[in-house]
């Protein structure tokens, strides 16, 4: 065992790399450029955070979210990752990417070691480069460049470039932790080092005195001097050096470490070789489960492939530590992969003793995927007798719903602000109004999968058919809403989609006994599986990157989950607002009597709606008048918070406080009030500062009524109507899954119409595109042919 400490110095970090970097370059003209290496001087955007680490190393982490609390951590670094593609030489820019990572977790107050293979690859960059120089320079000189560059380099001896590419590769990981302030120190181990008791305590108190000295380990097998692996030699219940996957599983062991990362140049562990077509990533691997994996060949550098990872971290896992394989050499995830995997989002494949009571997460997606197909292939009486029947759930059930909803509550009481705990409660009137809602939608669904939208004759008996279908997989995501379960299940049920459903954890109780009526009620025609519910520890983030096995998601919550959510996905449209900024103007031709109830309706009835009002524009022409007056006392009686706008608060001597933006949704008893001079800086105002939601006019003028109307580019548009209206249950939807500002597929309240697409069908006889050619027998017709009438009663 041979070990040396790297301490940082004074020298500055770009002084001390670049010498270096270009004294081991190959030729003048393969030098590094500065600009090289530039981006390992500065901190990345991970955050610094400080985390309480006080893990007592015993049994393996059950769940990838608690791997945050992991102490001690290993990260092996794959030949693949540390290499470049040509397998001569390091990948520079990658290496200081997991330098600063492990740099950040490190300064979090974690213990971090590596295992780290390279050294074969930079040695073999410097015997060749020693080698050119000492052939024959006059044949150079008198045989022209071209020659040269086909000068034979001889195939070189693996435990040669280990000696020769040891310090180089240990001087490359000095330079780069050195920016971190950071010490790092060598290790060279083999395997007969852990075959001999006093070495293997040697090795131990070493590792140990290093860490305790916030020195980070850099290990690697001593491949100048260790013989060739035997096939078959681990020892009972203890695994053998052979590479380096079985000495991170070893030392990881040894030095009871909570978390194993293994670096490769594949994503994770597949269930049959990756690029082949079905091969499918492994989220989490348990033990035993290797029979129903297909390993494939090894990476194209390095000794271990897939197979020797496994092995590796099962061996692990079983001696207490927690282990992820993941892809270190993406491009777009190798600058935050190993901080991703502590942070315990879905990267890789993480492998755990604890198998979960239910399906996971991509299990559920197949049987939502499978049940939603089963679902669009019934009758529509057969859909509406199901949602019928939930709709009788929701009132002969009520006491056993109300009882689960009262745990939330009393669990939420002192956590969740007022409005969120108004929206998390559930009430007889509401289940009632749910039933309602739910029964409107099984009326309209008789004629919606399979409707023929078009018909067109494109040749004699060669008819085209435009019909409406299911979009897929929807996975709604919502906040404090259990009554949006039923809704969102009655409107999937309807549409034929399958449905994922994520809760929050504050309406736990709440979900799970409507979900468990929603699966009542799809069983009575064998689909109970359509409809899941996510109660895994799923983040949300994580939910948002299954494109295979999602179509659409619609969030349903503050406006930050919805930001998030946008942020989020991954390939996967995203239906939703993520703001309800919603206007009234007030004009100067407005109605006493109208103007007071409408404001009040829309700010004081449910204040926490997004459908409620937030801004308040109000003419010029109505200042210091009657009307003006009534409406500042109206909302003085209601308690509503005053803010004034910058117009407005130049017109008062004591103003109410000054709106801090103009772009804001309050979400309460709080409402902004700003003065316009026409209609039309009404409408300015309105496409500047609000969210395209709702906004509405009061005005007894109809050709200033229609101006606005046809001008405000918004979802929904009202006059002389409270925006409160703007709502699928009031728009006689039955219910909707949530509101859309955006400009495609729908908008407004999305109803059962916006969870259908659309697919074509073509009949023919025997029909050739050759045909219709000039010197074709068939022409095009494309005549318009009359569409079924719809049934609407």
């Amino acid at each position: 065992m041979l070990s040396q400490v790297y301490c940082s110095g004074s020298q500055p970090f770009r002084q001390r790399l670049l010498p270096w970097v270009q004294s081991t370059a190959l030729s003048r003209s393969h030098r590094v450029h500065p600009s090289a290496i530039r981006h390992v001087r500065s901190w990345s955007n991970i955050p610094f955070i400080t985390v309480p680490l006080n893990r007592t190393h015993g049994k393996s982490f059950a769940h990838r979210s608690e791997l945050k609390h992991a102490k001690r951590i290993v990260v092996k670094l794959g030949s693949a990752v540390v290499t470049r593609g040509d397998e001569c030489g390091l990948a520079l820019g990658r290496l200081a990417s997991i330098v600063e990572q492990v740099s950040v977790l490190q300064n979090q107050g974690r213990e971090m070691m590596l295992v780290t293979s390279g050294a074969v690859a930079f040695g073999k960059q410097r015997l060749r480069h020693e080698i050119l120089l000492s052939q024959s320079v006059r044949q150079a000189l008198h045989s022209g460049q071209n020659q040269l560059k086909e000068m034979a380099i001889p195939v070189l001896e693996a435990r040669a470039c280990a000696a020769a590419g040891q310090s180089g590769l240990m001087a490359l990981y000095e330079a780069m932790f050195t920016q971190y302030s950071i010490c790092a120190a060598q290790i060279l181990v083999t395997n007969l080092d852990f075959h001999d008791e006093q070495k293997r305590r040697n090795l131990n108190g070493t590792l140990h005195e290093l860490l305790r000295m916030n020195i980070v380990p850099i290990v690697n097998t001593n491949d100048a001097v260790v013989p060739p692996a035997e096939p078959n030699s681990d020892l009972q219940g203890v695994i053998s050096v052979k590479d380096n996957d079985s000495l991170a599983a070893r030392l990881a062991v040894e030095m009871k470490t909570d978390l194993l990362i293994v670096l490769s140049d594949v994503e994770g562990l597949f269930d049959s070789p990756p690029g082949s077509d079905d091969a499918k990533l492994i989220d989490i691997f348990y033990p035993g489960d290797q029979q129903s994996v297909t390993f494939g060949t090894k990476s194209r550098v390095g000794m271990g492939g897939m197979e020797a990872k496994v092995k590796a971290a099962l061996w692990a896992l079983q001696g207490g530590t927690s282990v992820v394989i993941a892809n270190g050499t993406h491009p777009k995830v190798s600058g935050h992969v190993i901080t991703d995997i502590v942070e315990g989002k879905k990267v890789g494949t993480f492998f755990s003793e604890v198998k979960p009571a239910g399906p996971t997460v991509e299990q559920q997606g197949e049987m939502a995927r499978s049940g939603g197909r089963m679902l669009a292939t019934l009758e529509p009486e057969q859909r509406a007798e199901i949602i019928h029947h939930l709709a009788d759930l929701l009132t002969d059930q009520r006491d056993e719903i109300l009882l689960a909803n009262k745990k939330d509550l009393e669990e939420a009481e002192g956590r969740l602000a007022a409005p969120l705990l108004k929206r998390l409660s559930l009430s007889t009137s509401k289940l009632n109004s749910l039933a309602i809602g739910l029964r409107q939608i099984a009326a309209s669904s008789q004629d919606s999968v399979g409707r023929v939208l078009r018909r067109t004759r494109i040749a004699k008996n060669l008819e085209l058919e435009q019909v409406a279908v299911p979009i897929g997989v929807l996975l709604v995501i919502f906040e404090s809403r259990p009554d949006c379960l039923p809704q969102v299940a009655a409107l999937a049920i309807a549409s034929g989609n399958g449905l994922l459903l994520k809760g929050g954890k504050e309406a736990t109780h709440s979900n799970r006994i409507l979900h468990l009526l929603a699966q009542e009620a799809l069983s009575i025609h064998g689909v109970k599986e359509a409809i899941q519910l996510v109660n895994t520890r799923e983040e949300v983030e994580d939910l948002c990157r299954l494109d295979k096995m999602i179509d659409l998601i619609i969030p349903r919550g503050s406006s930050q989950l919805v930001r998030d959510i946008q942020k989020a996905a991954k390939g996967i449209p995203v239906m939703g607002h993520s703001e309800g900024i919603c206007h009234m103007y007030v004009d100067s031709e407005a109605s006493v009597d109208k103007v007071t109830r409408l404001v009040r309706d829309s700010k004081c009835e449910y204040p926490a709606a997004c459908n409620a009002l937030e801004t308040l524009l109000i003419h010029r022409d109505l200042l210091r008048t009657p009307l003006f007056d009534q409406i500042i006392d109206m909302l003085r009686v209601e308690q509503v918070k005053i803010h004034a706008g910058p117009k407005f608060a130049s017109y008062l001597t004591f103003s109410p406080s000054e709106v801090k933006s103009l772009r804001t949704e309050y979400g309460d008893l709080e409402l902004c009030i700003e003065v316009v001079d026409s209609v039309q800086e009404a409408i300015d105002h309105i496409h500047k500062y609000g969210s395209s939601h709702t906004d509405v006019i009061v005005t007894e003028n109809e050709k200033t009524a229609e101006f606005f109307l046809q001008h405000v580019d918004s979802a929904c548009v009202f006059w002389n109507a409270s925006t409160r209206f703007s709502d699928g249950y009031r728009f006689g939807l039955g219910a909707e899954v949530g509101i859309s500002t955006s400009r495609i597929h729908a908008r407004g309240p999305v109803g059962l119409e916006g969870l259908l697409t659309t697919k074509w069908l073509l009949r023919g006889q025997d029909h050739v595109v050759s045909d219709f050619s000039e010197h074709g027998s068939l022409k095009y017709l494309h005549e318009n042919l009359p569409v079924p009438q719809r049934n609407t009663n």
